[in-house]
């Protein structure tokens, strides 16, 4: 059986420390060829913290959508690309809330957008959280870190005030894998 896809070229137009866009002309299983822009990306986490039946959540200034967003801490390190994502979900919670996890369980992973990115996310849940300091990078300086209600967040989600896409699936799938 042959590929779905082959590679025919691959040049990359942009690269910054974050993301690396490349252009690839592709033949599909029926020779007709096509192009590809694909985003490169680091691996990502999602971090649901619950502590009581309250959630943390962060508000931050989303630059490319122009508006502040309700979500759950996340983040990669584009720096170190291939860390453990447990360490890297340990490092955001606490960088990002100054929460430490007593217990951090692993749900599975999703792709952000299959495509045209091949970023893939890991899903945890935090549990059993004392405070601690943040740690914020310069661009998380207007962080603003709250714990809701689950029942609360999951309104969030319906009315729209929570609107981060990899937020919401990594509820999603924590609720129905009977995590949350």
């Amino acid at each position: 059986m042959s590929e779905d896809i082959v590679t025919l070229t691959s040049r990359v137009v942009y690269e910054n420390p974050w993301t690396r866009v490349r252009e690839d002309i592709i033949r599909r299983r029926d020779g007709s060829q096509g192009l590809y822009g694909v985003v490169e990306r680091s691996d990502f986490v999602v971090v649901l913290p619950l502590q009581d039946g309250r959630v943390t959540l962060v508000e931050q200034y989303r630059y490319p959508v122009r508006t502040r967003l309700w979500e759950l801490p996340m983040g990669m390190w584009e720096h170190t690309p291939g860390t453990d994502p447990a360490v890297l979900a340990a490092a955001e919670l606490r960088e990002e809330t100054g929460l430490v996890a007593g217990k951090m369980i692993y749900a599975g992973e999703m792709f952000q957008g299959a495509g045209y990115c091949n970023q893939r996310g890991h899903v945890f849940l935090a549990t059993e959280l004392t405070q601690g300091a943040t740690a914020r990078e310069a661009s998380e300086q207007d962080l603003i870190c709250r714990s809701f209600n689950l029942a609360e967040v999951e309104e969030m989600v319906r009315d729209g005030t929570v609107r981060d896409a990899m937020s919401i699936a990594a509820l999603g799938m924590l609720r129905l894998k009977g995590l949350v």
